[in-house]
């Protein structure tokens, strides 16, 4: 069994840089996906469609290679994953194997679908003409044709299948915790504490098993974002993006103002809030 004092400590800080890169490298790429849009002369630019399909295809890459940095970090210690501490209590409240739910994703596009209708409607009761999404006329989320809409509908459904069985895996290993070695230890010994070679060997088995459903997970997320990017127009899935990242930058802030907004209030005994 490894020292989990210091090196547990150090391997925790790597896991937060790692996770900081990531949340910088999500930011970076926002102004690039806007400055391709804007770019986009008009809805038949070739040319910045495949501009935007090469950033894409780098976003996706960038995630890939985020879920494999996890997968190394997490050997032994992948319980950091499961309710991290450089997350804010609001994100690790909404966590699921140590991330978004996959079937997150096509909420998002809905979302988006339903929002961008909307506006098109208000503007069209207004009589302003020309309406231009990000990307330039009649190719954003609300213009989802019958067929993607079909395709998403289908990949969907196929997504929470798989979220259902990796739901069932996690509960079945979280059952495991109360299994022989580890109960019959916790109730024989007097000073929990002290060393136990078994307890040792149960925990790092639960670790390995963890870590192997973490990288499921990521990967289920993985080509969950890539098929849903497969069936989007670049147009359609830079709106996509934006969004995506847009909200994840901004569930992350506006947990820490939460989480600051907590610390800073007093409740009395009746439990009201008093600042």
């Amino acid at each position: 069994m490894e020292n989990k004092g210091s090196p547990g400590k150090n391997i925790e800080e790597a896991q937060e840089s790692c996770y900081k890169r990531w949340m910088n490298l999500q930011s970076q790429r926002i102004p690039e996906l806007k400055q391709l849009l804007a770019q986009r002369k008009s809805p038949r630019d070739a040319e910045t469609d495949r501009k935007l399909r090469e950033l894409e295809q780098k976003i996706i890459g960038d995630f890939k290679d985020y879920a494999g940095k996890r997968v190394d970090l997490a050997h032994r210690y992948s319980s950091n994953y499961y309710a991290p501490s450089w997350n804010t209590p609001l994100e690790n409240a909404l966590i699921w194997m140590g991330g978004c739910r996959p079937s997150s994703f096509f909420r998002l596009v809905y979302a988006l679908c339903g929002s961008q209708t909307e506006i098109r409607v208000t503007q069209f009761l207004r009589n302003i003409d020309g309406y231009t999404s990000l990307g330039g006329d009649g190719i954003s989320l609300s213009d989802l044709t019958a067929e993607q809409l079909a395709k998403i509908n289908v990949l969907h459904v196929k997504v929470i299948e798989e979220e259902e069985k990796m739901t069932k895996k996690v509960s079945s290993l979280q059952e495991d915790a109360a299994d022989i070695p580890i109960a019959t230890v916790a109730f024989a010994e007097e000073h929990v504490g002290e060393p136990n070679m078994a307890v040792d060997e149960a925990l790092d088995k639960q670790e390995e098993s963890m870590a192997g459903l973490l990288a499921e997970a990521d990967n289920l997320r993985v080509d969950t974002l890539t098929k849903i990017v497969e069936i989007l127009s670049p147009v359609q899935a830079a709106d996509f993006f934006l969004a995506a990242k847009k909200l994840h930058l901004s569930m992350h802030e506006w947990g820490a103002v939460r989480d600051r907004r907590r610390r800073e209030c007093i409740v009395d005994v009746g439990g009201e809030e008093q600042k």
